[in-house]
């Protein structure tokens, strides 16, 4: 479903949630299916742009990608470092590993 980072038209993505008003209905019901053959959400907002106002929140900071294995894992390693109870034996932990791996 995502495009290769070569084919992609921007590094613009959807991380978060939609806050929309009951205008989407009509615009999902005359969306055409799109890639694989489903009804993209993103495309029936795309074709209310014009017709209405549209906003996005551009995020700061660090996103990670929970679709993806390696992603998964980084977000959960940053979440876990920061926290009071488990950051500091996490980090010797990945310490360790690193010196025994390389």
């Amino acid at each position: 479903e995502k495009p290769e980072p070569e084919e992609a038209l921007s590094n613009i993505a959807v991380i978060g949630r939609y806050i929309l008003n009951a205008n989407i209905f009509n615009a999902i019901e005359e969306t055409k299916p799109g890639k694989g053959g489903e009804i993209q959400i993103t495309d029936a907002i795309k074709s209310l742009i014009g017709r209405e106002k549209i906003f996005a929140y551009e995020f700061k900071g660090m996103r990670y990608d929970v679709g993806e294995k390696i992603g998964f894992l980084k977000a959960n390693i940053a979440y876990a470092l920061k926290r009071e109870d488990l950051g500091s034996e996490l980090k010797e932990y990945l310490k360790k590993i690193v010196e025994e791996t390389t």
